[in-house]
């Protein structure tokens, strides 16, 4: 039997400010609520009445009458809206305090601030979006990159819930089945060979299986990675790192030690949203007055190094020793890396004649290598792009999914062993469980509201 939360509503209707902060060409200010258009329309002087859907030109108005500007007002009638509430919308040009002034207004007559997320909150709670769907619209407004944008948004046109609906369906109907045969074993039913009690369990199995394996890949596009760029000094990081970014970021001299602290920017690289380290140069410094900086710079670039999720040990190409080996203050760094994902990278490699046999040759300077330092990145990320477009992206989906997929294992062993059926449906009830928490269907509050609490005001 399914058991799902008893879902109260709050009576009152909710303001915010939908727009970032800051000035610009349009600012939006959102009402949610039954009282929604009784709030709006004393605020505005209107050429035409409100109408569902439809938007409206008008004047707002100060509390004597006064215009204070023009705004495009559109009325949506419940359920036919975002969060299946009557909702009002004012675009009025983006000035901070015409903005600030509706919300306060609103408020006066009776609407509450809204809380952070609580539109789609209300969204989740009406039925217009299930829980992947309204976790997908802070993803999307999240996203730094446009892979990002466009995996976010196929999880909010419900991708995920479209591949999860067929399978929930099925696991029902296996449960139905078998119970069926428990409660009226005396009445001779046709009960489901073991046989295909198994091949429906798989059939239910191995497709969350799979939608499991996305997580890695989804929950790299949706997070990304650290990637450090550590070295001797005067190894050329600072020139790797520049040209990675494509434009000049960090100080570039020819003496040793430039770089006295860590620069950390965006990377998009194949839309996997990556933060670039250049990291000063690791050597040992003797302490003095003079080099406290430099050794502040050093631990630094420690920490980075612990910290990053691959590293890029940059060596100078000129200083290799005969037969390609590492100087010894490069082995040196080298064997701290052992067991850390890590990337060798001879940089410089247009000032030698014979192209060095072991790690990845570059040149900052020319950009030869760059694509395939790029390449051997994502290999080593595993950012290999999935052709689903439904993907597991966070944790709490990952986990839940997990939980499906175990307790159908343990189904699956149990049928095997011909065991009795109700120890079977402790089972598909427990995956059944797991599939509907993915979903928001049986989400604990106090879940919700964390996953809520994370968007911004006016979402």
């Amino acid at each position: 039997m399914l058991v799902h939360l008893d879902i109260v509503f709050e009576p009152d209707t909710i303001v915010a400010i939908a727009t970032p902060p800051g000035r610009g060409g349009i600012g939006i200010v959102r009402l949610s609520g039954s009282l929604a258009r009784t709030i709006a329309e004393p605020m505005l002087r209107l050429r035409q009445p409100l109408a569902p859907a439809q938007a409206r030109l008008g004047s707002i108005l100060d509390d004597q009458g006064a215009v204070l500007d023009e705004a495009v007002v559109t009325y949506f009638r419940a359920p036919h809206s975002y969060t299946g509430e009557d909702i009002v919308e004012f675009a009025a040009h983006g000035a901070p305090v015409l903005l600030d002034y509706l919300l306060r207004i609103a408020i006066q007559r009776g609407a509450r601030l809204a809380r952070p997320g609580e539109f789609t909150q209300r969204a989740y709670l009406s039925g217009r979006l299930d829980l992947t769907q309204a976790e997908a619209v802070n993803d999307l407004i999240s996203a730094h990159t446009l892979h990002q944008a466009k995996l976010a948004a196929a999880q909010l046109g419900g991708a995920l819930s479209r591949t999860l609906a067929p399978l929930k369906q099925q696991l029902i109907e296996l449960i139905a089945a078998l119970e069926a045969g428990v409660d009226f074993a005396e009445d001779d039913l046709d009960l489901l060979p073991e046989a295909a009690i198994r091949d429906r369990i798989a059939g239910i199995s191995l497709p969350l299986d799979a939608l499991a394996g996305t997580f890695r890949y989804g929950r790299l596009v949706r997070d990304g990675a650290r990637l450090a760029i550590v070295g001797l000094p005067n190894a050329g990081k600072s020139s790797l790192f520049n040209r990675l970014l494509e434009y000049d970021r960090a100080i570039i001299t020819a003496q040793p030690g430039t770089t006295r602290d860590t620069i950390a920017e965006p990377l998009d690289l194949e839309g996997i949203p990556l933060t670039l380290i250049d990291t000063a140069g690791l050597r040992d410094v003797l302490a003095a007055p003079e080099t406290e900086a430099e050794r502040e710079g050093i631990a630094r670039s420690r920490t980075s190094m612990a910290d990053a999720d691959l590293i890029l040990h940059v060596v100078d190409a000129a200083t290799l020793l005969p037969g390609g080996a590492l100087p010894l203050e490069d082995r040196r760094i080298a064997s701290t890396l052992t067991g850390r994902p890590s990337l060798l990278v001879l940089n410089k490699s247009d000032l030698i004649a014979t192209p060095p046999q072991t790690g990845i040759a570059t040149s900052a300077r020319t950009g030869d290598g760059l694509d395939v330092l790029k390449q051997a990145i994502l290999d080593l990320l595993d950012a290999q792009p999935q052709t689903e477009s439904a993907l597991i992206s966070n944790v709490r989906q990952a986990s839940a999914l997990n939980d499906a997929c175990a307790a159908l294992h343990k189904a699956g062993e149990a049928a095997g062993q011909a065991l009795p059926h109700e120890f079977l449906l402790l089972d598909l009830h427990q995956a059944l469980d797991a599939v509907d928490a993915l979903t928001g269907a049986t989400t604990p509050d106090e879940i919700l509201n964390l996953i809520f609490a994370r968007f911004c005001i006016g979402k």
